[in-house]
């Protein structure tokens, strides 16, 4: 494996198109196809699935990106050290959505005041995925939820947590939503259109909640989309509302956030090894009071 091959493996993921890769990467198209085609003979599986109208990430390409983009850096930091003799700080962040981002620069900010070199790397990251990068050593920390305990369930994480804030389930809609004029809700006050997210992007508990709403509506009320971007872009346009930790620093300022008060809240905050000891980490965490 080396570096030809995952740059033309991460450039034809980011356009899924063979022709736009070999532009960015100024080599021609066959020479893209063949450095495809070595990294997945090496690897033993296929990266992508290519049609005569398409090019899509199979689940082993879209697993091995983050490890490829990862490779990546680490090479190009180390030719960056070796080439101006600085001692560069590296930082690698994982958040879920846009919500989760802008939280990050007042933390970031604060830490380049100590350490000068730091160069942050965000990376945004699936939920079932970002567990296992923090653990995995891919990344250093990262925004997540840590959902209620239920009994019997196996304990899936060796990962600390510090808790930022409690986030209760909300009910996320427009000032001009009928559930606007309520100032909590429970289960059974959730009437209308629903958007619903990918369970990639959400926690369990808010994805078993949707499932809950969702087989007593009609097809027409409801509406699937693949991020809370999106559903949030949907809530502005009125139709319907959607579900999502209410986390207060990462509001938006424009949308209506009601809590439903039936269900226990989660928390919300940020999951790290607890064996690593970095001084960058440990600036990190102590940025969220």
């Amino acid at each position: 494996m080396n570096t030809i091959q995952l740059e033309c493996f991460v450039a034809v993921a980011e356009h899924l198109n063979f022709s736009r890769a070999s532009e960015e990467l100024k080599i021609t198209q066959p020479a893209v196809s063949h450095q495809i085609q070595s990294l997945e003979e090496e690897l033993g599986v296929k990266l992508f699935v290519r049609t005569s109208k398409s090019v899509t990430l199979t689940q082993e390409g879209f697993l091995f990106l983050p490890d490829a983009q990862l490779i990546l850096k680490t090479a190009l930091s180390a030719r960056e050290r070796l080439g101006t003799h600085e001692h560069f700080v590296s930082f690698d962040v994982g958040c879920h959505n846009q919500l989760e981002l802008s939280l990050l620069p007042p933390a970031l900010k604060a830490m380049s005041e100590d350490f000068p070199l730091l160069r942050p790397s965000v990376h945004l990251v699936p939920f079932p995925s970002i567990m296992g990068m923090i653990e995995n050593r891919q990344i250093q920390a990262a925004f997540g939820i840590k959902g209620v305990k239920k009994r019997g369930r196996r304990k899936s994480s060796s990962l600390a947590f510090k808790e930022l804030c409690p986030a209760p389930i909300a009910c996320v809609c427009s000032p001009e939503h009928p559930l606007a004029k309520y100032e909590s809700l429970t289960k059974s006050d959730l009437t209308g259109s629903i958007i619903v997210c990918s369970p990639r992007q959400i926690a369990d508990e808010i994805f078993a909640l949707q499932n809950e709403i969702l087989v007593r509506l009609l097809p027409a009320e409801r509406y699937f989309t693949e991020n809370i971007e999106t559903a949030l872009t949907l809530v502005r346009a009125q139709m319907g509302y959607t579900l999502y930790p209410d986390v207060i620093p990462a509001r938006q300022p424009d949308l209506r956030y009601i809590p439903i008060t039936d269900i226990p809240p989660l928390s919300f905050g940020i999951w790290y090894r607890p064996d690593n000891d970095s001084p960058v980490l440990k600036k990190f965490l102590g940025a969220f009071r």
